[in-house]
């Protein structure tokens, strides 16, 4: 069995929900500081609504992670490579 996520990259950060996992209580949305979280207009397998990723202004605070009691959610740095001849 896979797991089923929705994934989105945006400034500098990877934010991976597992959509199968989630039950829809929504404190990941009540406590996002930048309100990039929303309920999708689909369910998952289970019934429940999911959250989705809406825009570009995640700050990578993690709260929406550590707040989710399912642990549905996981935000990741996505990792930057060295350019050669510049330094980072």
């Amino acid at each position: 069995m896979g797991i089923t996520t929705q994934t989105k990259k945006e400034k500098g950060f990877l934010v991976i929900i597992d959509i199968e996992r989630c039950k829809g209580c929504g404190l990941c949305i009540a406590f996002c500081p930048k309100k990039e979280l929303k309920f999708s207009d689909k369910n998952n397998k289970k019934g429940y609504p999911y959250p989705e990723f809406r825009g570009t202004d995640c700050i990578g605070c993690l709260r929406c992670g550590l707040i989710c009691p399912e642990t549905a959610i996981t935000i990741l740095r996505k990792s930057r490579k060295k350019e050669k001849g510049k330094g980072l």
